[in-house]
């Protein structure tokens, strides 16, 4: 029983001595992994400035085509507008014109 005593200590220290090595290993392949986490993300980073050029030059056409399309759409409601206040003006003259 005297030499549970001696070697349980003993093994007990060896396996806590193998914990804190494979948490060393661990922590070493997080920062590893971090690091190339954070190569990649400033590769993305880099890539997507490229782009803002590029995505500057979509959006002031769109808002060209935006503006176009709304004056084109204007002056056609103002048309159908006109178009039908003529029709009611003609119309009202003609019940002016029986009475």
């Amino acid at each position: 029983m005297d030499a549970l005593y001696e070697v349980l200590p003993i093994i007990i220290y060896v396996l806590i001595a193998v914990l804190l090595v494979v948490l060393i290993i661990l922590g070493i392949k997080l920062i590893d992994t971090a690091n190339k986490t954070n190569a990649v993300l400033d590769d993305i980073e880099q890539k997507s400035k490229t782009l803002d050029g590029l995505f500057g030059t979509v959006d002031r056409i769109t808002d060209a085509f935006t503006i176009v399309s709304d004056k084109v759409i204007d002056g056609i409601a103002g048309l159908i507008g006109k178009a039908f206040s003529f029709k009611k003006k003609k119309k009202e003259e003609e019940e002016e014109d029986y009475e």
